[in-house]
C-alpha cells in the first residue's frame, strides 16, 4: 500500500513540476491543443481547411468587387485593411497547402506612408495596431512572447487548433502566422526544417 501511495505522490508531483516548468506560451499551447476545439476561421470568409480551388474562386470573386486585388509578386493577394489607428495599411497574404487544403496563412502589413523618419508609422505602432485589428477578427486572449535576451517579441493567441503569431519581419513590415497547429507541427516532424 506504502508502494502505490509512493507512485501516486511521484506522479503528482511530476505532473506539477513539469507544468510549473513549462513557460506561459508552453502552458497556453498545451491546454488549447488539449481542448478538442477547432477554430479555422481566419478571414474575408477564407479559412483554414479551405481546398486551393475554393481559395482560388473567392479570391476571385472578392477582387471581382473590388475588395481584393493582385499583390506585388506572382504569388500574392493584397488587401487594403481598415486599421484601428486609421493608418492606411496594405496586408499582403498567400497561404501553404498541404494535400491542396490551406493549414498555414502567412501575411504581411505594411503601412502605406511609412518612412524611417515617420515615428508615427513605426513597425512598432504596426504591431501594436495588427494586434489590435486581430483582437477585433479574434477577440481578446494575446500574449507577449520573446526569447532569452528578448531581441524577438511575438504576440501569440490560440484558439484549440489555430494559433496566431505576430512579430516584426523587419524595419517596416509586421508579419503574422495563422496556422493549424496539429498540422504544423505534424509537418515539421515529417520534414525537420
Amino acid at each position: 500500500m506504502k508502494h502505490r501511495s509512493f507512485l501516486l505522490f511521484a506522479s503528482i508531483l511530476f505532473l506539477f513540476t513539469t507544468l510549473a516548468c513549462q513557460s506561459p506560451y508552453e502552458k497556453l499551447e498545451s491546454e488549447q491543443l488539449a481542448s478538442g476545439k477547432v477554430a479555422n476561421d481566419l478571414f474575408l470568409g477564407l479559412r483554414l481547411g479551405m481546398e486551393r480551388k475554393e481559395f482560388f474562386e473567392t479570391c476571385w470573386a472578392l477582387n471581382k468587387k473590388g475588395i481584393l486585388n493582385n499583390g506585388p509578386t506572382e504569388l500574392s493577394v493584397e488587401y487594403k485593411a481598415e486599421m484601428p489607428s486609421g493608418n492606411p495599411a496594405k496586408m499582403r497574404f498567400y497561404p501553404k497547402f498541404e494535400d491542396e487544403k490551406i493549414y498555414l496563412m502567412p501575411i504581411e502589413f505594411t503601412y502605406e506612408g511609412w518612412a524611417p523618419w515617420n515615428e508615427e508609422l513605426a513597425v512598432e505602432k504596426l504591431r501594436e495596431d495588427v494586434v489590435k485589428l486581430f483582437e477585433q477578427w479574434y477577440g481578446p486572449g494575446f500574449i507577449e512572447v520573446s526569447n532569452e535576451d528578448k531581441s524577438q517579441i511575438a504576440f501569440v493567441k490560440m484558439d484549440g487548433n489555430r494559433r496566431i503569431r505576430v512579430f516584426k519581419k523587419h524595419i517596416s513590415v509586421v508579419r503574422a502566422e495563422i496556422s493549424d497547429l496539429p498540422i504544423e507541427k505534424k509537418l515539421k516532424e515529417i520534414k525537420p526544417s
